[in-house]
């Protein structure tokens, strides 16, 4: 939908120079001769920005100012004066208006301030729909074991600074909540946060995105764009999935980064920034970089402050907190939320979630959509994960078959662990754990021995299935 601009000014022609301009830009416009015209104007419709002169007939634009920013105080205006002075500026700035321009005007700055002031708009709207959000609880980082306190202790040491944040973990852990945490808790909070999803915007594009791009500056620039960098001045950027950004982008990420300026595509005026850098990722940027997909010296810039957010099934005894949390959200969001039984609970802590804590979010929303206010046990969850053995990840066990008498030792020794995993006087827990082992082992004879490999193959992280096949290992042992 089209912005909409009110424009009041007791002259004609600067009423339609500005009126045929921004239409031209594809802008909804109105206008009024008087302020007190103008304010019926906004009464009726509130536009999205407001050009108003300071020198009316009648009522004049400082007090017209005044009215506005009690009726409308997120709606930017714009003043307008033919004998300006520092002090009239400076007036009228500290009444509320969000810029002051003399005339003549230049029809060109007058775009430009447009555009500016319209994505500031949003950009302000958006964090005020982030802090309501937070009030009620939908932004909080839940959980309160030993991994997630030393993650919030780290977060709330690094927040007060302007220290730059490097934030990874897989899919659905958190990381945007996480940022905006850091960004809540720091000194810029006030100032906007403008948060780029580098995986979701097209190469080409991405440099316009970031940097802004001047009118006609490529097929499709029809007016200019001013970029997120500088929307972030004196606020926080937050680069999520850095680790897709193409090796071009990141050289000019990284020199801007390191100057602090920055010219927009096509332009030749150099912007000066300030911004605080928050970075995140799901990929192993050291290994990225192995292979040559991602800049070193982009990384150790961006990695001032490293955050790592744990996945869920390293710290299931968080589930009940976020369950109750999820459950909070439905019922704001006029939903009956189902209560899980300690059963089911019990259920969900032996599933892996691949997902993370997305999944058990959509979870909660799905049950609180099939079976309002009812009591879930384990039969009422999704059927993989009554098992506790993730869907995709870990194939059914093939039924067992007759052996030749020649068979080695080796395939004797893998098939009695898969006996051993298909035992029914197993209780689950051990059952399951078996299995695990046993799978790990053939996986890891598939990859040749090489952990990271093993790991590729079952889709799970390096580290934890390190530690599963030491588990397993040591448990062998033991029972020996």
């Amino acid at each position: 939908m089209a912005s909409s601009i009110l424009i009041i000014d007791d002259e004609e022609g600067i009423r339609l120079s500005l009126r045929g301009i921004l239409e031209d830009e594809g802008y909804v416009v109105e206008e009024a001769p008087s302020a007190e015209e103008g304010l019926q104007k906004a009464e009726a419709h509130p536009p999205d920005m407001i050009f108003l002169d300071i020198w009316l007939p009648g009522m004049d634009g400082l007090e017209a100012l005044d009215l506005l920013k009690l009726r409308f105080p997120d709606v930017p205006v714009v003043m307008i004066s033919g004998h300006g002075s520092i002090e009239t500026a400076v007036g009228a700035l500290r009444r509320g208006a969000h810029d002051f321009i003399e005339k003549p005007l230049s029809l060109e700055k007058i775009l430009l301030l447009v555009q500016h002031t319209l994505e500031m708009g949003e950009l302000r709207r958006e964090n005020r729909a982030l802090r309501a959000a937070m009030d009620q609880g939908e932004d909080e980082i839940v959980g309160q074991s030993p991994a997630m306190t030393e993650f919030r202790q780290e977060l709330m040491h690094v927040a007060p600074t302007d220290a730059w944040v490097l934030i990874t973990g897989e899919n659905g852990t958190g990381k945007e909540l996480a940022a905006r945490a850091v960004h809540r808790n720091s000194k810029r909070a006030d100032a906007p946060l403008v948060a780029v999803n580098c995986a979701a915007i097209p190469d080409e594009l991405i440099e316009s995105e970031l940097f802004g791009h001047e009118k006609g500056a490529f097929t499709g620039a029809d007016s200019t764009r001013v970029g997120k960098f500088e929307l972030a001045h004196k606020g926080t950027l937050f680069l999520d999935e850095i680790g897709d950004m193409s090796l071009r982008t990141q050289a000019k990420i990284l020199r801007i980064l390191q100057e602090q300026s920055f010219e927009r595509v096509g332009g030749m005026q150099t912007l000066k920034v300030d911004v605080r850098v928050i970075a995140a990722t799901n990929k192993n940027l050291e290994e990225a970089i192995a292979r040559g997909e991602f800049r070193a010296d982009l990384y150790y810039r961006l990695k001032v402050f490293p955050l790592r957010l744990p996945p869920l099934r390293e710290r299931t005894e968080d589930i009940p907190l976020l369950l109750a949390a999820f459950a909070a959200r439905m019922n704001r969001r006029g939903l009956t939320p189902p209560v899980f039984s300690a059963m089911a609970v019990e259920a969900l802590k032996r599933w892996p979630w691949p997902g993370n804590v997305r999944e058990l979010a959509h979870l909660v929303e799905r049950l609180s959509i099939l079976h309002p206010g009812a009591i879930i046990e384990p039969a009422g969850l999704p059927a993989e994960m009554r098992s506790g053995v993730a869907s995709g990840k870990v194939p059914s066990p093939a039924p067992s078959s007759p052996k030749l008498s020649s068979s080695s030792p080796e395939e004797e020794k893998k098939d009695a662990g898969l006996e051993q995993f298909l035992d029914p006087d197993m209780d689950f827990k051990s059952a399951k754990a078996a299995f695990e082992s046993w799978y790990l082992e053939r996986k890891l004879e598939e990859a040749g021995g090489n952990i990271t490999r093993l790991a590729e193959l079952v889709g799970l992280e390096r580290s934890y299935v390190h530690r599963k096949l030491k588990a397993g290992r040591c448990g062998e042992h033991k029972s020996r």
